[in-house]
């Protein structure tokens, strides 16, 4: 298996099917979402994660998937504030808050707000389960 498409601390990669998984959780780091992003298998991963009605996190540059994979027109986002113009060019309304939460899609902008973000993630991945 190749790294650009494993997940970090994982035997399952963005190959094995999507159905074996919760949840996506996308962290930041320029050069990691820039790289993610380039690849076909994870734009479809993420597309199949997001159709089966699954809970979608990001945080900082994470969002650059979800832009390149087409699905953030109409979301209300945040994200780290650089990533402002390609969110809104992208359809997504883009925000200036700690976290946001639209639906099972939940994002926030940076690592001062992770207390937030994760308090969010636990509310909506529990909310999932039941």
């Amino acid at each position: 298996r190749d790294i650009a498409s494993c997940l970090v601390g994982s035997e399952m990669c963005i190959r094995d099917r999507p159905e074996t998984f919760d949840a996506v959780l996308l962290p930041g780091g320029v050069i990691n979402a820039d790289e993610i992003r380039l690849h076909p298998k994870a734009r479809e991963f993420v597309h199949a994660m997001h159709e089966a009605g699954k809970p979608l996190a990001v945080i900082c540059h994470g969002a650059w998937l979800l832009i390149s994979a087409g699905l953030v027109k109409d979301r209300k986002m945040t994200s780290w504030p650089s990533l402002a113009d390609d969110l809104r060019n992208a359809g997504a309304d883009w925000v200036d808050e700690e976290v946001v939460v639209d639906g099972r899609w939940i994002s926030s902008r940076k690592p001062d707000d992770i207390p937030a973000f994760n308090r969010e993630i636990l509310r909506v991945f529990a909310l999932v389960r039941h």
